[in-house]
């Protein structure tokens, strides 16, 4: 509806104070209605929703239009437990279909409620027992609260009474009580106060027990006694007694019961009277081999922890016929074909009876007393042997027959021993069961199912809605009982496209459709139904009419077209000789009419003929006049509406229907060259097609320069991942094995220049020994293989010296295989004579001498660890 302001007064604010009855009023408003509103009020104001969700509150009208919200008193509001705040949405409607909803804020108010009790306090008088002896204690702790959390003030009276209440409502008693001397019972009042003087008041009954120190004793002698079986519970055995000396003269206050586990007896708690309280049958294990039943009695002088005494009591059980033959099942159900045989053996029922009785005299029976509806038809062979044979033939269809399936027979058995008792006519001197019998008659499946027609024809008209019942069949069957009749298509309810297109109800016959008829497609179905007792079957025809109805649409050609015409095209020109031609299935090419229902602006255009012919062109109705304004529309979108009306084919239909089809056209109207039409300017139209980037896909270069660049980096890395390794592999040319430590004339090669790079480390030379080619000595590190010249100054040592001659010697083809570059810092004739390092000697420690077997040995190790690890000789 439409939103206007109906509620007067809202949206509001309101307050209602919490624990408000039903019926108080929280806000009034009025509604306005509208002059046309001459029913008034369609909807009553109405609270629609709210926040948060309560039916606290309900709307009344107060007369006419003036309505009030009032609580309903459903739930209570509580300051306290629910929320202080609700909005209501009122709705409201009037007779013109005008709406207005609102929202009414209703703020709850607090209120100083008394103080209430809680626990047992809040809903009973509480007593409290206090035993006689006991010191001044705690003996209860009142629980009370304020609705507010205020502070509480407890309070007693009378004050004359020995007890007193605390700040927390804790009551104390001042004195130890003397049950002989002191009241029994004291009554209280204990009053809670809030601080704005609010009260409320409940009473404590204190009541004073009395103890004792006496053991009760039994007064009954009797100490065994004798029952029959099966006595109705509440039957008294005996009635125990016992004194309690703390009692003196008085009644004593016992309480008794019976320690034993036993479910056969119980005793009175306070009379001392034993009564059975379970069946007691003699027959039964374990009473069938121990008949006798002890039990121990227990008397005390307080429910718990005082004094107790106990004595033995024994029970003797005595044996009664009071059972009947048990059948078990005492229910038998048989099946007998109908037409059987006379003299068929059914059931018997011997097998299945006994008594139980422990004196066997009294297990004796008797099969008597054939009764029930249709007992004619059986019987029993004899009293003794139980057996049930049939003694007349059943024709469930046979009209003579009551028509009963299951005929309910009875059999008395009977006890025989004496004495006899019955439990369900006791004062006859016969105890009997009943034994049912439950015979039924099984239906023979004698006749097949019969259709009420040889065949169905039904009439359906071809918009019929999928899943519409269009007829029912119907059979029936003639055995007794009926059969139930399930019904199903089993041919011929299918179509080319559809492999069914009707369905039928299994058990009541119904026919209905499941896909859209069409008339013009196929104007009768013909199918076979079959009715099933699921042994029988018949079939029967069903033709199905379809009813024809105009339901197909008009299918123009074109549908959608552009036209150009000039602006200066005379009246009643056939537009570019357009036509349109249209088809329709169910419809006569008469019954077709055209109306353009939208942008025909100032009526230019029309269809000629506009009804009767399938067939109709497009003429221009009226000149465009631009010049003085009346069109300013220089391009026509027209919508074309043919219908079907039928006004010739739909005669003597008892449905008419109207179909639409559709049509579109854009008219262009071009002005002439000599006009100056100064509302619509000329124009021309270039297509020009080129690439140009796009803003929308920037990430297309971005992806694929971000892409070559991770590409690239991905490459430099593997290159400089390779060029180290072969670095590694492959070391210089003035470092590589096999190069002559001496540069000989006849091996010269083009000079090349090397630069060094020598790192600077404090390394400790801790060997020394001669270069074999000039004599001159050296300094090296054992460890790293590190050289260099020794200086001139220092003394060398004989035995060193012949040492490195003789291994220098011995090794002189290894020794030449090492070449060095000269340094450039040396002059001319020192490059000459300089060759590469040989390998040095430990020098031996001070005090120490070394054979020159040692020294040869060592210098040629050293020797090998140079040459790995392709150390220079030294500069």
């Amino acid at each position: 509806g439409r939103r206007i302001q109906l509620l007067k007064g809202l949206p509001a604010t309101s307050t209602v104070e919490e624990n408000s009855a039903a019926g108080v009023s929280v806000y009034n408003f009025n509604v306005t209605v509208s002059p046309l509103a001459s029913g008034g009020v369609a909807i009553l104001p109405t609270i629609v929703n709210s926040n948060p969700l309560t039916e606290a509150f309900d709307i009344e009208s107060k007369g006419g239009l003036e309505y009030r919200v009032v609580t309903t008193g459903n739930p209570v509001l509580d300051y306290e437990t629910m929320p202080k705040s609700f909005d209501l949405q009122i709705f409201v409607e009037d007779t013109t279909g005008r709406t207005d909803l609102n929202v009414l804020t209703i703020q709850v108010i607090d209120k100083n409620e008394r103080p209430v009790f809680r626990g047992n306090m809040a809903i009973q008088t509480v007593k409290v027992y206090v035993l006689e002896g006991t010191p001044p204690e705690s003996i209860y702790q009142v629980d009370a609260a304020d609705p507010e959390n205020a502070k509480l003030k407890y309070s007693l009276l009378p004050a004359t009474v020995p007890f007193s209440i605390g700040e927390s409502g804790a009551i104390f008693s001042t004195k130890e009580f003397d049950y002989e001397k002191d009241p029994h019972c004291y009554f209280l009042n204990i009053t809670v106060t809030d601080p704005d003087g609010l009260n409320s008041t409940k009473t404590v009954n204190i009541n004073i027990i009395n103890i004792n120190d006496e053991r009760p004793y039994f007064t009954t002698k009797q100490r065994i006694y004798r029952i029959p079986e099966e006595q109705s519970p509440g039957t008294i055995v005996a009635n125990i007694t016992a004194k309690d000396p703390d009692d003196e003269d008085s009644p004593s206050r016992l309480f008794y019961s019976v320690q034993s586990s036993d479910r056969h007896f119980s005793i009175n708690p306070v009379t001392g009277v034993l009564q059975v309280t379970g069946r007691i049958d003699r027959d039964a294990l374990p009473l069938r081999l121990h008949p006798n039943i002890s039990l121990i009695v227990r008397v005390e002088d307080s429910p718990s922890g005082g004094h107790a005494s106990e004595t033995k009591i024994t029970i003797i059980v005595d044996d009664i016929n009071d059972n009947p033959p048990e059948c078990n099942p005492s229910a038998f159900r048989k099946e007998a074909n109908e037409n059987t045989t006379p003299g068929t053996f059914l059931v018997d029922l011997r097998s299945y009876c006994r008594d139980i009785d422990v004196d066997p005299s009294n297990s004796q029976f008797s099969f008597t007393g054939l009764s029930g509806f249709g007992s004619n038809n059986f019987a029993l062979e004899s009293t003794v042997s139980g057996r049930l044979v049939m003694t007349g033939t059943i024709d469930l269809e046979n009209p003579a027959n009551p028509g009963v399936e299951v005929y309910t027979l009875s059999v008395t058995v009977q006890d025989i021993a004496h004495p006899n008792y019955s439990s369900k006519y006791p004062f006859y001197i016969s105890f009997h069961n009943i034994i049912y019998i439950y015979i039924r008659i099984k239906p023979v499946n004698e006749f097949f199912p019969v259709f009420s027609n040889l065949s169905y024809v039904f009439s359906v008209s071809e918009i019929t809605k999928v899943g519409s019942s269009i007829g029912r069949v119907h059979a029936i069957d003639k055995d007794w009982p009926p059969n139930v009749i399930t019904y199903s298509i089993v041919a011929g309810a299918g179509t080319r496209d559809y492999t069914n297109i009707f369905w039928i109800s299994p058990t009541k016959g119904d026919v209905r459709i499941l896909a859209r008829l069409d008339y013009e497609t196929t104007q009768k179905h013909i199918f076979t139904v079959q009715a099933s007792d699921q042994e029988k079957s018949t079939t029967a025809l069903v033709t199905v009419n379809v009813l024809e109805v105009n339901d197909e649409e008009p299918v123009c050609s074109p549908n959608f077209f552009s036209l150009q015409i000039p602006v200066s095209l005379p009246v009643g020109t056939n537009i570019n000789g357009f036509r349109i031609e249209c088809q329709d299935r169910d419809s006569d090419p008469r019954s077709f009419r055209y109306f353009i229902n939208e942008g025909n602006e100032n009526s230019h255009f029309i269809f000629s003929p506009s009804a009767g012919s399938n067939t109709s062109r497009l003429i221009l109705a009226s000149r465009f006049d631009y010049e003085s304004g009346l069109d300013t529309n220089w391009i026509y979108s027209l919508r074309i509406q043919i219908t079907d009306d039928n006004l010739v084919s739909a005669r003597g239909k008892t449905t008419r229907l109207i179909k639409t089809g559709t049509v579109t056209l854009s008219i262009r109207v071009i002005p002439n060259p000599t006009t100056a039409a100064t509302t619509t300017p000329g124009f021309t139209v270039v297509t020009k097609r080129e690439n140009l980037y796009s803003p929308s896909a920037w990430y297309v270069p971005f992806i694929i320069t971000l892409g070559s660049l991770l590409l690239l980096g991905l490459l430099g890395y593997l290159g400089l991942l390779l060029l180290t390794r072969l670095r590694t592999c492959w070391p210089p040319a003035g470092r590589a094995h096999g190069t002559p430590l001496i540069n000989t004339p006849e091996k010269k090669k083009p000079t090349k220049e090397v630069v060094v790079t020598i790192t600077k480390l404090n390394t400790v030379f801790d060997g020394e020994a001669r270069d074999p080619v000039t004599g001159r000595m050296y300094e090296f590190n054992t460890r790293s293989g590190a050289r260099r010249w020794k200086k001139s100054n220092e003394p060398l040592q004989p035995m060193l010296a012949m040492q490195v001659t003789s291994s220098a010697t011995d090794n002189s083809g290894q020794g030449t295989k090492r070449a060095e570059a000269p340094s450039k810092k040396e002059p001319s004739e020192k490059r000459k004579e300089l060759t590469a390092a040989t390998k040095p000697a430990v020098k031996p420690s001070a005090g120490q001498s070394e054979t020159p077997g040692q020294a040869g040995l060592r210098l040629q190790k050293q020797k090998e660890e140079s040459e790995d690890r392709g150390l220079s000789s030294p500069a």
